[in-house]
C-alpha cells in the first residue's frame, strides 16, 4: 500500500510563493505518474499538473502554466509543487496523487489516480 503525505500549505499574499511537498511511502513505490490536484470550497477537484516518475515529461493545467512547477526527488520518493505568482483564485486544498499503471500520456482525471494524500490547504490573500 502507498501512503502520500502533503505538507507546506499555508497563508500567503497574492504574488507570493509556496512550495508544497508530497512524501510517498510504501514497500515498493514505483508509480507511473505523480499528480497534483486542488479543490476550492464548493467546487470539484481539479487537475493542476503531473509528472512521470521516470523521465522528464510534465503536464500542467492552463490555469497554472508558467507559474507552477512540479519537481521530484526519486531518491526521497518526494514530489514538490513550486507555486509562484500566486493569485487569490489559487486558494484551495491541494492534493497529491499517484497512478500505478502505464497509460498513454499523462492522465488528468481524478478517477485515473490510485492513491491520494490527505491534502494541504493553501490560502492566497488579496
Amino acid at each position: 500500500q502507498v501512503q502520500l503525505v502533503e505538507s507546506g500549505g499555508g497563508l500567503v499574499q497574492a504574488g507570493g510563493s509556496l512550495r508544497l511537498s508530497c512524501a510517498a511511502s510504501g514497500r515498493t513505490f514505483s508509480p507511473y505518474v505523480m499528480g497534483w490536484f486542488r479543490q476550492a470550497p464548493g467546487k470539484e477537484r481539479d487537475f493542476v499538473g503531473a509528472t512521470k516518475w521516470s523521465g522528464s515529461t510534465t503536464y500542467y493545467a492552463d490555469s497554472v502554466k508558467g507559474r507552477f512547477t512540479i519537481l521530484r526527488d526519486n531518491v526521497k520518493n518526494t514530489v514538490y509543487l513550486q507555486m509562484n505568482s500566486l493569485k487569490p483564485e489559487d486558494t484551495a486544498v491541494y492534493y497529491c496523487a499517484a497512478r500505478r499503471r502505464v497509460v498513454g500520456g499523462i492522465p488528468s482525471g481524478v478517477g485515473l489516480y490510485d492513491f491520494w494524500g490527505q491534502g494541504t490547504a493553501v490560502t492566497v490573500s488579496s
